[in-house]
């Protein structure tokens, strides 16, 4: 549920607001009643180590990338077979 707090609250009780923003909490900012933004939570990252990144696209089928320029053209534009080579 998102709450409501205003340019005061925001500005005097900084330190709680992170922290309910660490918990996964959403928030309305107001100023004089009126909503002038938001605050949510960033969602984590994942990173994923290069070694382990190379190692599953080894194992990934080959791709043909003026078949799949000619099958995307096609899907775009039923009329168009190949695409001019630059």
């Amino acid at each position: 549920m998102t709450r409501e707090l205003t340019q005061r609250e925001l500005r005097n009780e900084s330190g709680e607001i992170m922290r309910a923003l660490d918990r996964g909490e959403e928030f309305i900012v107001t100023r004089n009643g009126v909503p002038v933004g938001e605050l949510r939570p960033i969602g984590s990252r994942y990173f994923v180590p290069t070694a382990t990144f190379k190692a599953a696209m080894e194992s990934a089928p080959h791709v043909d990338h003026k078949q799949l320029r000619a099958d995307l053209d096609a899907i775009v534009d039923p009329s168009a077979r190949e695409w001019p080579e630059p």
